[in-house]
């Protein structure tokens, strides 16, 4: 395991425990995959909020971890082969810490890219779509005249959600009996949709009763629960 300090992210948000892999994040949809997939894995790790309202995400610091400037991003100390590992995109992320630890992802071949295919279901349809049906329910697309754009939205959403509930019509996760990283991929992007962006009405969460029940079931799940408020604001 070599230092961190020759990262420059570190500068900005010092290591308390260097050796702990170290989380760069936000409460969001996105942010709490990671937190959630950390929370169950058991890894020892260290949280950093990457504040919006001061432009963190647009630092210097920040930046060298993720050009992208979108969280989360992640530091391991001790990553492939015992060096650090810099890491950004929280699908790539999912699947890291599950190959790391051998949990969440199917040790079988066939299971394991079925498992993948629902991570870019969710990674290419759900957030994307739902993301779009948030902006326009309850940020600057609420005062659009024209309800078009918002409908196109709302309607792929509720397609999306079709495929999910069909999917869990025989089972009790997205893989079956096995919880997996497609099931931590796609659950906060539900809550998010009904909590945060208040759009349950609007996409008729009611006509999905197996997305509702494998939503509540992941949503008592302990990991989760802790995994939902990292990082803590300050």
């Amino acid at each position: 395991m070599s230092s961190l300090s020759t990262f420059p992210v570190t500068r900005k948000w010092p290591a308390q425990h260097p050796e702990w892999l170290q989380l760069y994040s936000l409460p969001t949809p996105n942010g709490v995959k990671v937190s959630i997939m950390l929370e169950e894995t058991g890894l020892p790790y260290e949280a950093h909020a990457v504040s919006f309202e001061t432009n963190d995400q647009f630092s210097p610091e920040f930046l060298s971890l993720n050009p992208n400037n979108k969280i989360p991003a992640i530091l391991d100390p001790n990553g492939p082969g015992g060096q650090p590992l810099a890491l950004f995109e929280s699908g790539a992320i999912l699947l890291y810490l599950a190959e790391k630890t051998g949990q969440f992802l199917p040790p079988d071949a066939a299971q394991r890219y079925e498992t993948l295919q629902w991570l870019m279901f969710q990674m290419g349809g759900i957030g994307p779509m739902f993301g779009q049906v948030g902006f326009f329910q309850i940020f600057g697309g609420k005062d659009f005249e024209d309800k078009r754009p918002r409908d196109r939205y709302v309607a792929e959403s509720r397609r999306l959600l079709g495929v999910l509930d069909q999917r869990l019509s025989k089972r009790a996760w997205i893989m079956g009996e096995a919880y997996t990283i497609a099931d931590i991929a796609i659950f906060p992007w539900v809550r998010n949709l009904i909590e945060r962006y208040q759009a349950g009405e609007l996409v008729g969460i009611q006509d999905f009763p197996e997305v509702r029940r494998a939503l509540a079931a992941f949503l008592a799940r302990p990991a989760v629960v802790r995994g939902l408020g990292v990082p803590k604001s300050s």
